[in-house]
């Protein structure tokens, strides 16, 4: 185990390769917790627990994506394993750090929180972003509603849950006129239409 006390050093060493498990306080010097975090998951999925004693740290956590389940499984399985959990690159992790995701006239920069839909910021909820910013990765292609729940909510589709298309419905009519590219597929899922 390796202990240090900022998340300069922490970022660096989590993406070193040598570590199978991080755990990074959201209150750390030089560099905060998120944002050390944020560094970690441009090019590396290693599972990262994060500790907060701040309720207001725990939306911006779940905007980055993290999946709790999905984190335990992993360092379950690299412990019973022996060995480091598989390692899968991170979406869009060959991107440019500030280089926006961009789907027609829409333009997303996960790092930044920001969204701008023909250059009019759309101010959506943390949530919202994480719905469009899983719709603008998979563009072109039918996205279920389970994968969206998983990817934005850090959890599985109950059933009966709507709140995937709540979220959309809102995400809509923040869009305006650019509501059209968001489509049904009904009993599949949503479609990000390519412009």
């Amino acid at each position: 185990m390796t202990a240090v006390h900022d998340g300069e050093a922490a970022a660096r060493l989590a993406l070193s390769g040598s570590y199978q498990i991080v755990v990074l306080d959201v209150m750390m010097p030089k560099v905060d917790g998120i944002e050390a975090l944020r560094q970690i998951r441009q090019t590396s999925r290693v599972p990262v627990i994060m500790l907060t004693a701040r309720g207001d740290d725990v939306d911006r956590i779940v905007g980055l994506e993290l999946r709790r389940r999905r984190l335990c499984a992993q360092a379950l399985h690299a412990a019973r394993a022996g060995g480091a959990p598989a390692r899968h690159p991170a979406p869009g992790a060959a991107r440019s750090r500030w280089r926006p995701l961009e789907v027609g006239a829409m333009a997303l920069w996960p790092e930044k929180r920001k969204v701008l839909w023909r250059g009019r910021e759309l101010h959506l909820t943390s949530i919202e972003f994480n719905v469009l910013e899983v719709l603008m990765r998979n563009a072109g292609r039918v996205v279920s509603k389970n994968e969206i729940s998983e990817q934005a909510l850090g959890r599985p589709l109950a059933r009966f849950d709507r709140s995937i298309d709540v979220h959309l419905s809102s995400i809509r009519q923040k869009l305006g006129e650019g509501a059209r590219l968001i489509r049904t597929v009904r009993g599949l899922g949503y479609h990000l239409v390519k412009e």
